[in-house]
């Protein structure tokens, strides 16, 4: 299946509230759907750390109920859903190393990215929140 593997909120078209359009198909490629749900988990739920999220979100989110609409809206079976948190992890692990490739290259875009957003820091925490809440997020996913 071809996945769009970038659906940020910068990549989606909005007529008002609502989304109308996916733009930006640089990312595509051949995948599962389930990676693409994850890559977009990671955008719209959002799978942020509570540090990293009061940064952007200061009034604060329930992180494991938007995921459980993200998969509830696209229909997941249930192995789906015990994978999903698996996959968030694999997904922002991937994402890292795409960083790293980019600042190692030293793409100014991506080296101003990583500063103003708190660094390698940010990403290690994210990642050691998303393996920590794993049992949580799939509770919610289930039930």
């Amino acid at each position: 299946m071809l996945c769009h593997n970038d659906v940020c909120p910068d990549n989606v078209v909005f007529r008002g509230d609502r989304a109308a359009a996916l733009i930006d198909f640089d990312m595509a490629a051949p995948g599962r759907p389930l990676w693409d749900v994850a890559m977009t988990a990671r955008y719209w739920a959002p799978m942020l750390d509570p540090a990293s999220a009061a940064a952007v979100y200061p009034t604060g989110l329930d992180v494991p109920a938007r995921l459980r609409i993200l998969a509830d809206s696209y229909g997941l079976s249930p192995q789906d859903r015990v994978e999903l948190p698996g996959v968030v992890e694999q997904a922002t692990e991937v994402c890292r190393a795409f960083v790293a490739r980019r600042v190692a290259d030293g793409d100014p875009v991506y080296l101003q990215a990583l500063t103003e957003r708190g660094g390698w820091e940010r990403w290690d925490r994210v990642q050691t929140w998303l393996a920590d809440c794993r049992e949580t997020f799939t509770g919610a996913l289930l039930n």
